[in-house]
């Protein structure tokens, strides 16, 4: 069933192909900045300020969906007992980390000229800096705890109790009256962004999808490589 996960597949698939998604993403986010900062229009009220945006929302969004791949897999080692799961997870943790960081800091420039303050203990905003506080407990635990086993469940557990985290991340602007403005792209109903500002967002959202695929293989490739540099032929 879990063929997909063997981990000697992947590395043989990674060693391969990191170079192809350097390039790739090269190419798609320069399409995407050239889209974001020189061809989309700026906003009636934000003016060019609304251009953080392109940033901002793919790096919330890859900070979500990196999370929540992370707590299947969780939730797949202590089910399954599959320990492919969690080397996986903690080759992807480091980018969904990454793109939490980058959320939080251009949230916060994007916020000055909008609201007045740099930070505001906005539920949206709040949640998010707790979903990056889980994150870094979730790295932190790879290093300081020495026993595979133990570090394997501990941070798995970190994970599925941070996953509480992620529906109130995704509806705190619907359940508490916040600064944050509520969701401009639906899936049920009729989308309030343009055309001409949802192609850009959705380049690069591509582009920041591609730099997590990048950071996932080269993080990868790097714990193969020091499995097997140790003699071991299996986890």
């Amino acid at each position: 069933m879990f063929n997909f996960f063997d981990l000697g597949k992947i590395f043989e698939i990674s060693s391969r192909s990191t170079k192809y998604v350097f390039f790739l993403f090269i190419i798609v986010l320069i399409i995407g900045l050239t889209e974001a900062l020189f061809l989309s229009p700026e906003d009636y009220k934000q003016s060019h300020s609304v251009r953080i945006m392109y940033v901002h929302v793919p790096a919330a969004w890859m900070a979500l969906g990196i999370f929540s791949m992370i707590t299947f897999l969780s939730v797949g080692t202590f089910i399954f007992k599959n320990k492919n799961f969690f080397l996986i997870s903690k080759s992807l943790a480091p980018s969904g980390f990454i793109f939490n960081i980058i959320a939080l800091i251009t949230g916060s420039i994007w916020g000055k000229p909008t609201w007045g303050t740099w930070w505001a203990w906005d539920a949206r905003i709040t949640s998010m800096l707790i979903l990056a506080l889980f994150y870094f407990m979730y790295l932190l635990s790879w290093r300081i705890i020495e026993n595979k086993n133990n570090a394997i469940k501990i941070s798995s557990l970190i994970i599925i109790v941070g996953a509480i985290n992620v529906p109130i991340i995704k509806f705190s602007v619907n359940w508490w009256n916040t600064l944050h403005q509520g969701p401009s792209l639906k899936i049920m109903s009729d989308t309030t962004i343009h055309s001409s500002m949802l192609i850009p967002l959705g380049i690069m959202t591509a582009a920041f999808a591609l730099f997590s695929l990048l950071i996932f293989l080269m993080k990868f490739n790097t714990e193969m490589i020091r499995i097997k540099n140790k003699g071991l032929d299996r986890l």
